[in-house]
């Protein structure tokens, strides 16, 4: 493969990033298998791994752990999450308000929590993985600077940040004289262009790389959604139904999207898989997409998208289908601003 740089970090990455998402509960229970799955990964030229602690409560950063301990941490840029929950799953209520988010008092505990699942000693991006409208920013980069100075980090970027948040936190790095997020990872893929118009020219001013996670738009286009068959089975839906319950109209928006790309990718003689890679490898703002394989032949029909050039025909035919700057489902965003999610911070108090 060839390499890219990771924004201005000095970094070399491969152009497509293993996401360890779907390794552990949440997807392939098998460690073993798992752990086969990322060394085909690295046998085949990708030297770049995404994970995080909320991966199955942990369990990602265990097996990613396991893969590398046999000699293989110092050939991989390593990179990891923080903000969910830890003490209790993913979108139940409760738990300790302490064991989440951005603030320093958690990044300095949860750090060393990875550290141990990963059996590294370092990690080369370590990521926040969402804003948090309760932490000043300042309060976030400082220990993150910290950690990197203590050579606990090397590098830290930024996941799902607005484009707003993006230049406050470099405009608080600079004024601060702290570090600065060198990397942002935001949801991007054909069915997912909202970052076109804002993030992507943020990112680029700032010299940022950016490693967008669903690029497959979590399964739409891997030609297992199509018109006329019934929806697959799919254990991303039972965690998310919001983005693939079909009664939705977004939802049926976006299949009906997804059938003519599939159509698309058939008279361009390539695979849907590799024409959705292949979209957003082609963006110059891009550094390298996440896949994120649940078994050994997912990862399969990915690899080859790095060898694939859409031509100026076929990506002004995606963008008829799905024009730039368009998000075709709002609960495939991955992030709802306060002022969205809570109506008393958009109406005036009356007495």
């Amino acid at each position: 493969m060839d390499y890219r740089s990771l924004g201005r970090t000095g970094m070399q990455v491969s152009p497509l990033c293993l996401g360890a998402m779907m390794f552990g509960a949440w997807g392939e229970p098998d460690h073993d298998t798992s752990i086969g799955i990322i060394h085909r990964a690295l046998d085949a030229g990708i030297n770049f791994i995404d994970t995080a602690d909320v991966y199955s409560q942990g369990e990602s950063e265990i097996i990613v752990g396991k893969a590398l301990s046999a000699g293989r941490r110092d050939d991989v840029i390593l990179a990891t999450k923080f903000h969910a929950p830890m003490d209790v799953p993913m979108g139940e209520p409760g738990g300790d308000p302490n064991k989440r988010g951005n603030s320093r008092r958690w990044i300095v505990q949860e750090v060393e929590n990875s550290l141990r699942r990963l059996q590294t000693d370092w990690i080369d991006l370590y990521q926040v993985h969402r804003p948090e409208a309760d932490t000043d920013v300042e309060e976030t980069l400082s220990a993150l600077t910290d950690l990197q100075r203590e050579g606990k980090i090397r590098a830290f970027g930024s996941s799902t940040f607005p484009a707003h948040e993006v230049v406050e936190s470099q405009w608080v790095s600079e004024k601060r004289g702290l570090g600065r997020f060198v990397t942002e990872q935001p949801p991007y893929s054909i069915l997912v262009r909202g970052i076109e118009a804002d993030l992507l020219p943020v990112t680029e001013r700032y010299g940022m790389g950016v490693i967008p996670w669903s690029p497959l738009a979590g399964g739409w286009l891997t030609g297992r959604w199509r018109k006329g068959q019934d929806a697959p089975d799919s254990s991303r839906a039972k965690r998310m139904p919001a983005r693939y319950d079909l009664d939705n109209p977004e939802n049926a928006a976006k299949l009906d999207a997804a059938e003519d790309l599939a159509v698309l990718a058939e008279e361009s003689g390539v695979t849907l898989v590799h024409l959705a890679l292949a979209f957003v490898l082609q963006h110059p703002g891009v550094t390298a997409p996440i896949v994120g394989p649940r078994t050994m032949e997912q990862l399969e029909t990915q690899l080859g998208a790095v060898d694939v050039t859409l031509s100026k025909d076929v990506l002004d035919r995606i963008d008829e289908i799905v024009p730039p700057g368009t998000t075709i489902s709002s609960a495939d965003r991955g992030y709802v601003a306060p002022a969205l999610a809570d109506p008393f911070l958009r109406r005036r108090r009356t007495a």
